[in-house]
This record gives C-alpha cells, sequence and structure tokens, in this order.
C-alpha cells in the first residue's frame, strides 16, 4: 500500500465548506512567505491571504457576486499547497482554492482557456488533442520493442500519462523505465489507448463531474488486466489516483477495496534497488556526479514521497546529492502546476526561473526530478536564464547507471 512518508495535510480528509475554512484564517501572513506567486509578483492580490478574504468577501455580502477578474485570482494560483502546509491555523487553502474554483465553474466563470483544455480533454482524452491510440509512439525509438507492450494481464501496469505520451521532451522518461523493468524482469503491461488523462486537470479546473467518466474509464482499464500494483512516473497522476480517485469512486482505498496498490516509480525503483535487482559496478569505478534533486509538488509535500527518490540516488554509483535551500517538503514549486501553462503561463516561467537559479546555486551540474511536467518546465527555465544545469529524470538515471555497468562488464 502507498506509504506517506511525512506528515502532509491532505484536503481530502476535510469535509469542511469553503466558507468554513476562511474562519479559522488569522490573517497573519505566514502563507506569503512561501507562495511562489506571490514571492515573483509582491503583488497580494497573488497571494493565498488575498484569495481567502476573497472568499469570505463574497460570503459577507461585502463583495457582489464574482465575476472574472474575481474568477482570475483563483485560476492564477499554482496549487503547490505550500499555504496550507506551514499554516499555523491550518487552514487547507488547497480545498479553499478546489471548491472555490468549483463554484466559480458551475457559475460559468472558468476562463476561456481552461474551458478549451477540459474540452480537449472531454474530446481526445489526453490533453494534446491528439488521437488517444498514439499514446505509445514514445515505443518508436526503443533499441527494442517493451515487454508490456500488447499484454493483456500483468502484475505491474504502468500508467505513462499524458505529458509523456504526447510532449517528445519527456519520451525518454517512460523509454527509460521500461528498459529497467525489462533488464529486472518485472512483468508490466503498458496501457496504450486504454489509457486516457487521469481527470487530473479537469479536477483542478473545477469539474469533478467530467474527470468521473475518466476516473471510471482507467480503474476499469486497469482491472481488466488484472493487475495488482499500477505505478506512475507522473507526480501528478499518481497524486490524483492515490488521493482523489478512492473520493470519487466511494471507497476508502484503492488497495483495501478494489486490490490495486497505487505506486510512484521512485518507490518501485528504490524497491529493486534494495532488493538487489538492479546490477550497478561498484563506487570504485565511476566518476563522482553531483546532482540536486527537485521534490515535485504533487509527489513530496502533497503526496509524501519524499524520501523513495532519495534511497534511489543513494543507491546509485559515484551520484552525490546537494540539497537545494529550498527541499523535502518545504520544496519551491517548479512553475508548471495548476494549469497555469494553459491560463497564465508567465506566472509559471518566473517561478521556474526562481527554482533553476536555486538549482544552479548548489553547483550541481545536473537537476534531477520526479516528474515530467517539473523537467519539461525547469528544463525550458535553464535555456530561458541561460544556466548551464542538464535535467533529467530519476529513471534515467537509473537506467544510466545500468549502461555504465553493462558497459564496464564487457570491456
Amino acid at each position: 500500500m502507498m506509504s506517506n512518508e511525512t506528515s502532509v495535510k491532505d484536503v481530502n480528509e476535510t469535509t469542511m465548506s469553503a466558507d468554513e475554512e476562511t474562519r479559522h484564517c488569522v490573517r497573519c501572513g505566514l502563507c506569503l512567505s512561501v507562495c511562489p506567486g506571490y514571492r515573483e509578483s509582491l503583488n497580494e492580490t497573488d497571494s493565498p491571504r488575498a484569495r481567502v478574504a476573497l472568499v469570505q468577501a463574497i460570503t459577507e455580502g461585502v463583495l457582489d457576486a464574482p465575476n472574472e477578474r474575481y474568477a482570475g485570482a483563483f485560476f492564477r494560483c499554482l496549487l503547490c499547497g505550500a499555504c496550507t502546509f506551514v499554516c499555523p491555523s491550518g487552514v487547507a487553502v488547497d480545498r479553499i482554492l478546489e471548491l472555490t474554483r468549483g463554484d466559480l465553474a458551475e457559475q460559468g466563470l472558468l476562463p476561456e482557456a481552461l474551458a478549451e483544455l477540459d474540452a480537449r480533454i472531454a474530446q481526445y482524452r489526453n490533453i494534446s488533442a491528439e488521437e488517444n491510440e498514439g499514446r505509445l509512439i514514445w515505443v518508436d525509438n526503443l533499441p527494442a520493442p517493451p515487454t508490456g507492450l500488447g499484454k493483456e494481464q500483468a502484475e505491474v501496469a504502468y500508467f505513462v500519462g499524458c505529458v509523456s505520451s504526447f510532449f517528445p521532451r519527456s519520451y525518454q522518461v517512460p523509454q527509460a523505465l521500461v528498459q529497467i523493468f525489462d533488464r529486472t524482469g518485472v512483468d508490466y503491461a503498458l496501457l496504450g489507448g486504454s489509457e486516457w488523462c487521469c481527470g487530473y486537470p479537469m479536477f483542478i479546473n473545477g469539474e469533478m463531474d467530467k474527470a468521473r467518466d475518466l476516473i471510471r474509464h482507467n480503474v476499469e482499464a486497469v482491472q481488466a488486466m488484472g493487475v495488482k500494483k499500477i505505478v506512475f512516473s507522473c507526480a501528478s497522476c499518481y497524486h490524483f489516483w492515490s488521493h482523489s480517485y478512492p473520493t470519487a469512486l466511494g471507497v476508502n482505498d484503492l488497495e483495501d477495496d478494489l486490490g490495486i496498490e497505487v505506486m510512484h516509480a521512485t518507490e518501485f525503483l528504490a524497491d529493486l534497488l534494495e532488493a538487489g535487482a538492479l546490477p550497478l559496478q561498484g563506487d570504485e569505478d565511476v566518476r563522482e556526479q553531483v546532482v540536486t534533486y527537485h521534490d515535485p509538488c504533487d509527489l513530496g509535500r502533497k503526496g509524501g514521497v519524499i524520501e523513495a527518490p532519495r534511497r534511489v540516488l543513494a543507491q546509485l554509483p559515484g551520484v552525490r546529492l546537494v540539497e537545494m535551500a529550498e527541499n523535502r517538503d518545504s520544496s519551491h514549486c517548479c512553475g508548471g502546476g495548476g494549469n497555469l501553462e494553459s491560463f497564465a503561463p508567465e506566472v509559471g516561467q518566473a517561478v521556474a526561473g526562481s527554482r533553476i537559479r536555486q538549482a544552479a546555486e548548489t553547483g550541481a551540474k545536473t537537476l534531477i526530478s520526479a516528474c515530467q511536467q517539473c523537467e519539461r518546465t525547469l528544463a525550458n527555465a535553464a535555456r530561458a536564464e541561460r544556466i548551464r544545469v542538464r535535467v533529467k529524470d530519476v529513471a534515467e538515471l537509473v537506467l544510466d547507471a545500468l549502461d555504465e555497468a553493462q558497459s564496464s562488464e564487457g570491456d
């Protein structure tokens, strides 16, 4: 069963309304110090405290009915969860935002760009408006077809996610992971066209009812394969499956009620490494590689998976981890969340620039993460900021170590 490795507030545990949650805010302003959007703009309207105050003002009749400008304040948030994590009053700001976005969507105030995103997903079953049957195009450049291709029954299902399926920069992540699976004899299956968008983009747009069709389909597709575990390399897919799928399906736990264990790829890889299933060469044969690790918000602070990626890195010969100033559950957002790439890309770009500069300050030449969206966003930021830091996924680093070990054995 998925384990929460750190004390993370789960917004799904609260049943309070947005109005009830806002009453606990004491307006201390601590959230401003960690909000990545506010830290870039220094504009109070971009702060969690301001969004809470807006909800209170509408509820108390101080403001008239919501309008587009009001709605924009709630949809310009990255949903990184930093504000909820540090709130001394325990205010679930995430919950306030989710409920308010839902109310706004119902009132026809979902911004046009986000409404178009939801329409694309509803029509194509993915975020890219491409034929969904093309989800496995990334296998074409592999040295050999993955053994999980075309399997109808397996022990493990690999849920690739929209980003890795349709964005060429991210093909390297599933390519690395399936090669690791094949070299270690993992019995896995790829869903291909049977995999639909997990529904998270619709959910954070406030349209959970539309997301439920995707949720039901995905769970049924996985159950039809008879799998016992489902593995994700996408942090957002992992978070949504583990934290919101049970609620949407009316169950308490996917493993206990449906027999499906949810794991992030870093958890799966950490178990393989610690079990000795991956043949790696000794430390004395490998040149030191200094890396820093970026904790994805959906995986770390919100998902509770903090140590698994570090357990993987600790097992790789020659790899030395140096932490950024903001790390683990206090990690700075990459700037790629909240659907802002579709609605307010300038906000995400500014946040990403700050994060890539933090990475450069460590002296590491490689930035490792465990989320395809983080990697896309931070790689773009490195180019924009002209910072010579390479961005890679944990799985890519593991495959590199395997390739080095194999090459050493052949010498």
